[in-house]
């Protein structure tokens, strides 16, 4: 399984600093990403959130500090994008423009996130016959 976890302060309700654990991660070939707040001061733990699809910002940007991006990049040619095209739009519901842009940044420069992000992008790539890998 791929996955990365990252812990975040933050405040609880009882005025002490908690641990928000935030982790994204791919289960049953699909992205999921969930949050849970502990306090050791009150005891509180919570489940804010577990469950399949994108991470929001907050939780993106707190794995990209503590892990630092990857690049998902074309290692070969391909005759046609429309693999590539469907799996853009499946996958992140984009719209066909949008699709083609993340299509036009995969074959020059390659497209950057999360390890889980880019792993499970790959997986969806691969199974339709794009060449692609992810530069860690």
């Amino acid at each position: 399984m791929t996955g990365q976890t990252a812990k975040i302060a933050s405040p609880c309700e009882c005025g002490s600093m908690a641990v928000r654990q935030v982790n994204q991660f791919i289960l049953r070939d699909e992205l999921w990403w969930d949050s849970e707040f502990s306090c050791g001061s009150c005891g509180t733990y919570l489940c804010e959130h577990a469950g399949p699809g994108p991470a929001p910002d907050d939780v993106r940007e707190a794995l990209l500090a503590a892990h630092g991006s990857v690049r998902l990049r074309l290692v070969g040619s391909v005759p046609s994008f429309v693999p590539a095209l469907k799996v853009f739009r499946e996958v992140t519901a984009a719209s066909m423009s949008r699709a083609r842009e993340l299509v036009g940044e995969l074959s020059h420069d390659g497209l950057v996130g999360t390890l889980p992000e880019m792993e499970f992008l790959k997986a969806r790539l691969q199974m339709r016959g794009v060449p692609v890998d992810v530069d860690r």
